[in-house]
């Protein structure tokens, strides 16, 4: 009966209102990440799917931080988002094939509608969606880049996605060339119908934040699909600098959302080590049969990093 009753959890949405519920440990050596159930999940068809790639500030193996900013944020703060969302975390430079592993996670234990699936990111969440989207042109209904660039080599198949693009032309962090030079690319490779590329004069970095939680954002990804026969750009939604001032005019935080930690499918399989006094990573190492490479790597941290009496360290 445990076992089942495991399967269920993990596999089946849970039965309740909204849901953010953190994913950890769910792929092996891939992101862990947050995933969003938007009210009515349970007693409708599939829903569109979001993902939010967040900038460096958010790095690391605290998976709280993505909810600092971004979609995460924006649905706690009251923001309708009527599909289901996932935010991975990432510890350096996105990898695209990294992200399609979380994608096809979602897909195989959720109802998502993948002719509806949308990417955005800002900063180097900015750079990880165009190299996603180039990666994977024929996935992506329409995209949103903010204050970033690229570094994938073959940019070409950016020309085949509506994908909106925007930068502040105050931007210190990422300075706003990092964005020309991709509609550069895409011009080269030739068609660019399908972008809309928005420069907003005198805006910085962090401003742009902003763009997540507006309702315009959603509207225009959502008017996109991959069935659309000539992967028309809608230009009928309007964000602008001055769209920004409102971002949270409408907002209300949303207190009935549950958040809840989804179980560990490998949990039964693992070990642990509580550390103790006089203990070095060398020495536990040995005791347990393992390297200090791979204790580093299962607990996510460095070889020097001080060991904390008490502190429970994962060893295989």
């Amino acid at each position: 009966m445990k076992k089942w009753a495991f399967l269920l959890f993990c596999l089946m949405p849970l039965f309740c209102k909204a849901q953010l519920m953190a994913c950890r440990d769910q792929i092996k050596d891939g992101y862990d990440f947050w995933l969003y159930l938007p009210d009515d999940y349970e007693n409708s068809g599939k829903k569109p799917l979001v993902l939010f790639l967040h900038g460096k500030s958010l790095s690391g193996h605290n998976l709280n931080m993505v909810r600092n900013y971004g979609c995460i944020d924006a649905v706690s703060r009251g923001r309708a988002i009527d599909a289901v969302v996932v935010a991975p975390q990432t510890a350096g430079a996105w990898q695209p094939d990294k992200v399609m592993e979380v994608i096809d996670w979602v897909t195989k234990n959720y109802k998502v509608d993948m002719n509806r699936f949308y990417v955005l990111g800002m900063s180097m969440g900015g750079y990880g969606t165009l190299d996603f989207v180039a990666t994977y042109p024929d996935k992506v209904a329409a995209a949103m880049a903010l204050c970033g660039g690229a570094t994938v080599l073959d940019l070409c198949g950016l020309d085949e996605v509506p994908l909106w693009i925007i930068h502040g032309t105050a931007d210190t962090a990422v300075p706003v060339g990092c964005s020309d030079r991709v509609v550069e690319a895409m011009a080269a490779c030739g068609d660019t119908t399908r972008l809309i590329y928005d420069r907003f004069k005198g805006v910085n970095h962090t401003r742009l934040a902003r763009v997540f939680y507006l309702e315009e954002t959603y509207d225009w990804l959502f008017a996109h699909q991959l069935t659309d026969s000539l992967r028309a750009v809608d230009k009928n939604v309007e964000i602008t600098a001055e769209t920004l001032k409102t971002a949270f005019d409408d907002l209300t935080r949303n207190t009935q959302m549950k958040v809840v930690n989804v179980p560990n499918p490998n949990e039964a399989e693992r070990r642990y080590y509580i550390v103790k006094k006089g203990d070095s990573l060398s020495s536990i190492a040995v005791e347990n049969n393992t390297t200090v490479s791979i204790l580093c790597k299962l607990n996510k941290m460095k070889k020097t990093d001080v060991l904390r009496t008490g502190k429970k360290l994962r060893i295989k």
